[in-house]
């Protein structure tokens, strides 16, 4: 754990901490990053780098413009980078349930996340806002009809039911905007704390919701098990594994009952 001036010393004052800081809160806003999904056996998403690197970045594989100019190519390598995802066998872990358990006592929580692989939906939260999109389902670019995930894993070329066009998957991909990302910053500073799972904070503009909670006054903390670039932006920091911090968390929610 890393303390900042006015933070816990030690990782067993900073738990005590955030669980009063959570059992006192109305409203909860989660930022979840690749971090969260980890846990479930999904790695994280820039370990499949590599595979790229001789002929084109992963950047360039998973952009707009190759989706455009080569759709076949594009689904090729999009079902191999995310064939774990893909394939649903991934169950969500301790931190994925400790929110929807959390939710559950009554509280709000919202969960901002830049994962696509629908753990927490699975895990029973609730309110949801996925910013970089969904493995869940594609879009057809030309007349906007939606196709669910069976449909997307029958062909290799996933066409549209309606019009035969190329889908494009459901997902923010290099060179597009952010989904939501209005209705993230609302949630973020209607809550009471701002709590960060698992995120890098390196894509923007997600990266700027701990900045923005700061100046607002909201009480911030991160469980990371890495630095990042927005760690002054946080009250209180834990290095530590979720699901074993969020099991921690919940023991004691539940003892001070």
């Amino acid at each position: 754990m890393i303390a900042r001036p006015h933070a816990p010393t030690d990782a067993s004052a900073a738990l005590d901490t955030l669980a009063g800081w959570l059992a006192s809160a109305r409203h909860v806003a989660v930022l979840t990053g690749a971090g969260m999904s980890t846990e479930s056996g999904i790695p994280d998403f820039r370990s499949y780098q590599g595979r790229y690197t001789q002929n084109a970045s992963l950047a360039d594989v998973l952009s707009i413009d190759y989706f455009l100019h080569n759709p076949a190519a594009f689904w090729e390598a999009f079902k191999e980078i995310f064939e774990l995802k893909l394939t649903g066998d991934k169950q969500p872990n301790a931190g994925h349930r400790f929110l929807a358990w959390l939710a559950a006592q009554g509280k709000t929580v919202s969960v901002l996340t830049q994962n696509i692989d629908g753990l927490h939906q699975r895990a029973g939260s609730e309110q949801v806002v996925e910013v970089h999109g969904t493995l869940q389902q594609a879009l057809c670019p030309a007349c906007g009809r939606m196709h669910d995930l069976a449909h997307v894993l029958a062909e290799p070329l996933p066409r549209c039911l309606s019009c035969h066009t190329a889908l494009k998957p459901d997902v923010v991909l290099y060179g597009e905007a952010v989904h939501r990302f209005d209705e993230a910053l609302t949630h973020t500073l209607a809550a009471d704390v701002l709590l960060v799972l698992g995120s890098s904070l390196e894509v923007g503009p997600i990266n700027l919701l701990p900045l923005e909670a700061q100046r607002h006054g909201i009480r911030c903390a991160l469980i990371n098990l890495d630095a990042t670039r927005m760690d002054r932006c946080f009250d209180l920091i834990l290095r530590a594994p979720i699901g074993q911090t969020a099991q921690a968390l919940q023991a004691r929610l539940e003892g001070s009952r």
